[in-house]
């Protein structure tokens, strides 16, 4: 896994990412327990069983997007910008790799054909021009 810090205030972590082939016996979380939006890889056995459960209402707040990329086939390149607009970070995601955008920009690229992906983002959405300022 590979986190990447800002360069202006090296406390920020910007992302995470995890290749598929790095996701270890059971769970590999990609987000600090802090982060608004939580994801881990698993690789599970046959057998395994998660027991039943449900997440308690508990009132949470944010003043942050942030989003993950998890491409399922094909192959996409990201540029991704510190808090103060600069290139931090390039990356290439294939089949099975994710990303996780804590703070900073970011721009994508498809670069195959056919390419699909998941985009997870915390919510709610209010739409372009009040969730987006372009660098």
């Amino acid at each position: 896994m590979t986190k990447i810090y800002s360069n202006v205030d090296t406390t920020k972590l910007i992302l995470s990412e995890l290749k598929y082939s790095d996701i270890q016996d059971y769970r590999t979380d990609l987000s600090p327990d802090e982060e608004f939006l939580q994801v881990s890889g698993r690789r599970l056995s046959k057998g395994t069983l998660v027991p039943a459960h449900k997440h308690n209402s508990i009132d949470r707040k944010t003043d942050i997007t942030q989003e993950a990329w998890l491409v399922l086939k094909g192959k996409v390149k990201g540029i991704f910008y510190d808090l103060d607009d600069t290139i931090l970070h390039e990356s290439i995601l294939t089949d099975g790799d994710c990303i996780v955008l804590y703070r900073g920009g970011h721009s994508l690229e498809v670069l195959d054909e056919g390419t699909v992906f998941y985009e997870i983002k915390t919510g709610p959405y209010y739409g372009v021009d009040v969730d987006k300022e372009k660098i």
